[in-house]
């Protein structure tokens, strides 16, 4: 009797030939590519959030540093300016011998008192408004949650009884901004800014 071998043994059809994957093997390749595609989905999400919270405190910087920058200018130009309380209507200057501090401040660029730009929180919007004498009223900042942003100093940066010459108005603003996911930041930023004519 002739027995055959498996390198005499002719395959019967192509398919014969062919070595197929088992299923623990698909299994584990399939588990590995989801892993991969877990891992990248999960960094491109977080990806997404970081670069909206980075986009949010960018915007809110810029923001508050444009508001700032146009108070400054304003100040910086003055020939007169005031510390006082006031709304969109009126403003009430602090009197002599009281810490000049409060939610205003009064800018008159020239000797005439008539034309003035007036800075005020808003208390019912939580905004820093601009008011000109021509009847104009500006949105200049946001959320703001301080009450009292504008004080008179001296260089040493007490808070001023009189309105001295040489003094500096200090404007500080405490504001929230909403952040991804469903929380607030809080951001204070400040400035100190002196006439540039000086009497």
């Amino acid at each position: 009797m002739k027995l055959q071998t498996a390198k005499t043994l002719k395959p019967h059809s192509r398919l014969a030939r062919r070595r197929g994957f088992t299923l623990p093997e698909i299994m584990i390749a399939m588990g590995v590519f989801m892993l991969v595609v877990l891992g990248v989905v999960s960094t491109h999400i977080f990806g997404l959030k970081m670069a909206t919270i980075t986009q949010t405190k960018l915007v809110s910087t810029q923001d508050a540093r444009e508001a700032l920058n146009r108070v400054r200018d304003d100040i910086r130009s003055a020939k007169i300016v005031y510390v006082g309380n006031g709304t969109s209507t009126s403003f009430t200057p602090i009197a002599p011998n009281s810490p000049q501090q409060g939610n205003a401040i009064l800018i008159h660029q020239s000797l005439n008192t008539n034309r003035f730009v007036q800075y005020f929180l808003d208390p019912n919007e939580d905004a820093l408004k601009r008011r000109t004498s021509g009847g104009r009223l500006d949105v200049v900042a946001n959320y703001i949650t301080n009450t009292v942003p504008f004080r008179a100093e001296d260089h040493f940066g007490r808070v001023l009884t009189n309105n001295q010459n040489n003094r500096v108005i200090r404007m500080q603003l405490e504001f929230y901004q909403w952040e991804y996911p469903e929380a607030y930041d809080y951001y204070r930023l400040q400035t100190k800014v002196t006439r540039r004519a000086i009497e």
